[in-house]
């Protein structure tokens, strides 16, 4: 059975961002040779979340007018 455990950390600038970690999830199960089976992504913090969407400027603009109103 392969797998592979990896924690990756990221530091942002301003008090809330949004981070698309596509690009680093892609090359994390490329580097475990996984060819078939599930994918865990997990915020580690209680300030941390994941959003699971398409990258698209006009989402994101919606999701912090809503967070604004919240």
């Amino acid at each position: 059975m392969k797998h592979l455990t990896e924690y990756v950390w990221f530091n942002t600038k301003k008090r809330r961002d949004l981070i698309n970690i596509t690009q680093t999830v892609e090359r994390l199960v490329q580097r475990s040779r996984v060819q078939e089976g599930l994918c865990l992504v997990s915020a580690m913090h209680i300030t941390a979340g994941i959003w699971v969407n398409d990258y698209e400027d006009v989402l994101w603009q919606d999701f912090w007018a809503l967070l604004e109103r919240l």
